[in-house]
């Protein structure tokens, strides 16, 4: 009966998306494309990816954990790593700040080590070294054999639960311990709690300080064979009759006698709300004992994600980078909604969500308002205002629209008041359904300093949501760099972020909002040092920072985030023609542009950023505040050298391999960069639905929209040496500038570019 419960699920979920989108119905019968992914690219390196079971947007995210600390710890994976400390469900994809790797499992077998020992020293724990060659990953499967105890595991997951399935050699006693106490970053545990329901069933409770300040997770776990246990607290067992634990390290010992074919089965659900949460999150997604039919439901779900775009031409690599940046673009934010509606917000309390207004988490905006949004607008944009819609109500709850919000707090991570980009940048494309007052009223109120009406965890979270800067901008009209740290940085993002908001007041109408912000948008001229040709710290009698060094770089200590003068210098995506008169015009403006692509790639100063990645000159691709900048030279005339860098860019900073990304992969900003630039689009200013063009990678792509019209881009005469545009046209109509606009997309039709050797040189 179970079973039939599960493809009836599977069935009417299917069945739904032909409802939602009736064109689909239509189409050709979608390829299998799962095993164009490679989920280990950005697993090595700096990446920050991790290589488990997942779903598109799913709230598990069921992985292997082989380091808890330090910067390449921050998904919990790294392809380096000989041994696996065990299998945790939530994880961050390619963030530079760790969290999360919560309630672990790990298989064993005889009497195990009650602590998890180390991957440097594999002997003194719980923690099994990988059988070399074993490991292996699909979209939403994982597996690897586990050498110590030739231990075959593997995970798959749907939305709200993964599940576990462990072979073990015959001959052994097959144990399992769930470790509650296991973080990444070892961070604070402040509660972790296990409780045995029955024989076959074991719930628990872990709650943490570190990144996100409050962080809780309920689990539920149900076993396919019966198990004996004992619980524990760190290195100790407790009583052998005591059936709950509430202790930090708290995790159970479990010994299964009788297993059929050496196999066991797990089925765990996860929720922020509450233990009953957990259970019904499992119970409703995963009914039955039928591992194979989960990791095909996931394939089926992640084959209908990748369908989106179908592919021509281009290598075997280049595809396999593409579909895994597509991969890599749905892992988050995550639903944060449990089965019943309920989940928890960033006030705390627990809410119940009305249909179609689930809520998310993992919103790293600072990264993912300059590609990934963009384009979420043209691959999902009933998704993105779902997303939009959790901004305005996380807004309600906290009296200011998300920084970097994580798990249901506000890290205040980073800088600048991205919401206003996203929003404005959903609105102007047409995507409303939200409510767009309340929207604009969290916008009006975001760039202003506030330190009474939001509610702050501590005095970090709350220097970072209000820095001082903001008081300084309203009250001086810029920012002192003799006040506030990363000066230059935060006056460049809020003159962008206010530029958006202003185009939010004109559609609106508010010509008073409008013409305000349209005012502070222009501020960045305050930070540019005709005299040197940089954008530079000015200080509160309004003099220069000396001395100044443009490739000097302080992490997180100068005027710069994660960057010096040479990278920031560009960032002005909405005003670049006033960015070109500061330089004295248009050739001078090439003259610097130039420079900054081919000028020596040394970074100066003793505490420089590791996130100056992917250097091509001091352009730095591994890091968000450059992406925009080789389209720059579309704005003045000179379209060879966008084409030119693109290629670059697409063919030399990433690969198919486990160090593919030139830097932190961001939540899918790094993949969606990818993902534009090689259909040959890419949005400079988002809050403006204009795309301007670069070089297309591949001969066809067809692009599926939700409206049911699809998007081809087609590239006569392409190859590797045929990297130059010499014709492009709309729909069969010659362009005469590089550029077009979202509603041309949403039209459908076809972007059309002729290749060739030789750059298309104007005067």
């Amino acid at each position: 009966m179970a079973m039939r419960v599960l493809f009836s699920f599977l069935i009417l979920v299917a069945l739904t998306a032909l409802v939602q989108h009736p064109a689909k119905a239509q189409q050709k019968k979608p390829q299998n494309k799962i095993a164009l992914v490679n989920p280990f690219i950005g697993t090595g390196g700096h990446g920050h990816t991790f290589p488990g079971a997942v779903v598109p947007f799913g709230m598990v995210q069921l992985s292997p954990d082989t380091r808890l600390n330090g910067w390449d710890a921050c998904s919990g994976y790294h392809a380096s790593d000989p041994v696996i400390l065990g299998f945790s469900h939530t994880h961050l994809s390619g963030t530079g700040i760790g969290d999360y790797g919560d309630i672990l499992f790990m298989p064993v077998t005889g009497q195990p080590w009650l602590n998890q020992g180390t991957a440097d020293n594999p002997e003194s724990g719980y923690c099994s070294r990988k059988v070399e060659g074993s490991e292996s990953a699909t979209p939403g499967y994982y597996r690897v054999t586990l050498k110590d105890d030739n231990i075959l595991a593997e995970l798959t997951a749907t939305t709200r639960a993964g599940m576990h399935r462990y072979t073990y050699p015959a001959g052994t006693i097959p144990g399992l311990i769930i470790d509650v106490g296991h973080t990444l970053q070892s961070h604070q545990n402040a509660e972790n709690f296990i409780e045995i329901v029955n024989d076959h069933e074991i719930r628990g409770h872990k709650f943490t300080r570190g990144w996100a300040r409050e962080h809780h997770v309920y689990f539920h776990a149900v076993f396919s064979q019966p198990f004996t246990y004992r619980l524990a607290s760190g290195d100790a067992y407790a009583t052998s009759s005591q059936s709950s634990l509430n202790a930090v390290g708290a995790k159970a010992v479990l010994k299964f006698e009788n297993l059929n074919d050496g196999q066991l089965q797990v089925r765990v659900g996860i929720s922020a709300v509450d233990m009953e949460g957990a259970r019904n999150n499992v119970m409703s997604e995963i009914p039955d004992w039928n591992f194979a039919a989960v990791k095909d439901a996931a394939a089926a779900v992640w084959n209908e994600w990748l369908n989106k775009v179908d592919l021509q031409g281009g290598t075997s690599d280049q595809q396999t980078i593409f579909y895994t940046a597509l991969y890599h673009s749905a892992i988050s934010p995550n639903l944060y909604t449990d089965w019943d509606g309920r989940y928890r917000g960033l006030d705390k309390k627990i809410h119940n969500a009305e249909k179609g207004s689930e809520s998310y988490t993992v919103f790293s905006l600072w990264d993912t308002f300059r590609a990934f949004h963009p384009l979420m607008t043209i691959i999902n944009p009933s998704r993105n205002e779902a997303w939009v819609r959790t901004l305005i109500t996380k807004y309600e709850q906290d009296g200011v629209l998300p920084m970097w919000e994580l798990a249901a707090n506000e890290t205040g991570t980073m800088i600048g008041y991205h919401s206003a980009s996203v929003i404005a940048d959903a609105y102007l494309k047409g995507n409303r359904n939200f409510n767009v007052q309340k929207a604009y009223e969290g916008l009006l109120r975001a760039p202003h300093f506030d330190t009474v009406s939001v509610h702050f965890p501590d005095a970090e979270i709350k220097n970072n949501v209000m820095p001082v800067g903001k008081y300084y901008n309203e009250t001086l009209g810029f920012i002192p760099c003799d006040k506030d740290n990363e000066s230059v940085s935060k006056a460049l993002e809020y003159a962008y972020d206010d530029w958006c908001i202003a185009q939010m007041a004109k559609a609106l109408g508010k010509t008073k909002d409008y013409e305000t912000f349209m005012e502070r948008s222009r501020r960045y001229v305050k930070y540019f040092d005709k005299r040197v040709g940089f954008m530079r710290g000015v200080n509160a009698d309004g003099t220069w920072k000396t001395p100044f060094n443009p490739r000097f770089s302080n992490h997180r200590r100068d005027e710069y985030v994660e960057g010096n003068s040479w990278q920031w210098s560009w960032f002005v995506p909405h005003d670049i023609d006033g960015l070109m008169a500061l330089h004295g015009g248009r050739k001078p403006f090439i003259q610097k542009l130039d420079s900054l692509f081919s000028v020596q790639s040394d970074i100066e100063g003793n505490n420089s950023s590791a996130d100056i990645t992917g250097l091509v000159g001091q352009y730095a691709h591994g890091n968000e505040p450059s992406h925009h900048i080789a389209y720059l030279y579309n704005y003045v005339g000179q379209p060879w050298k966008t084409q030119e860098l693109a290629d670059k860019i697409l063919n030399t900073l990433y690969f198919n391999d486990a160090n593919g990304l030139s830097g932190n992969e961001d939540c899918g900003q790094m993949s969606a960069w990818y993902i534009l630039s090689s259909l040959g689009i890419y949005q400079v200013s988002p809050g403006d639905p204009t795309y301007t063009l670069g070089r297309p990678l591949f001969s066809e792509a067809k692009v599926h929209l939700e409206n049911g019209k699809t998007f081809v881009v087609k590239a006569q005469n392409n190859s590797v040496t045929n990297k130059y545009v010499t014709k492009v046209s709309l729909n069969g109509t010659p362009l005469k500038t590089p550029f077009i606009t979202h509603e041309d997309i949403l039209k459908g039709g076809t972007l059309e570019f002729v290749m060739s050797a030789h750059p298309l040189i104007t005067p």
